[in-house]
């Protein structure tokens, strides 16, 4: 089985400092869908694991967030391809969780729930958090330099064998090339 893990904010979609609380502020970033969909169209299993403290903080709800990836599947399904899961944190910073990112929690848990070993399955994320939690995992770190991207590049400190792109898009094009 191929399986990816993405991030959502700042990958998928537009980031906001001020975080994604309704359908309305959801806004993919150009070609991501249709990087999503053609992954799913060639067999990939594709999964979200998205750190949503928005949730614990109080700024929106659980409906919200449900309304949220509801958009997201409908506009990906549109472009012809599907959200396999969709794992989240619902935890504040300092709530001690094993499934915050940077910690692997998340991770281990899609590995329990796909009975597989994480061992160079690519995940995807634009903050040093993502790619530490994947790489702890055994997976093997894509950095995209949309949403905090660039400020991660910028301060290197990246995990070993992280790889680098552009964007989704070009992601999914190495992936489908390799």
């Amino acid at each position: 089985m191929k399986l990816a893990i993405i991030d959502r904010d700042g990958v998928i979609n537009h980031d906001s400092d001020a975080y994604i609380k309704s359908p309305d502020e959801w806004v993919p970033i150009e070609g991501s869908l249709d990087a999503l969909a053609r992954l799913s169209r060639a067999g990939w299993k594709v999964v979200i694991a998205s750190n949503q403290s928005g949730l614990a903080r109080g700024l929106f709800t659980i409906e919200s967030l449900n309304a949220i990836h509801a958009k997201l599947r409908h506009e990906l399904a549109q472009a012809g391809g599907t959200i396999d899961a969709i794992f989240i944190c619902p935890h504040g910073p300092d709530d001690g969780c094993e499934c915050r990112k940077p910690r692997p929690g998340m991770f281990l848990d899609i590995a329990r729930r796909y009975d597989i070993s994480l061992q160079d399955v690519p995940a995807v994320g634009d903050s040093w958090r993502d790619l530490q939690a994947a790489s702890t995992a055994g997976c093997t770190p894509w950095l995209v330099m949309t949403g905090n991207g660039q400020k991660t590049w910028d301060k290197g400190d990246l995990p070993s064998g992280t790889q680098v792109r552009a964007n989704l898009a070009e992601v999914v094009d190495a992936w489908l090339e390799g």
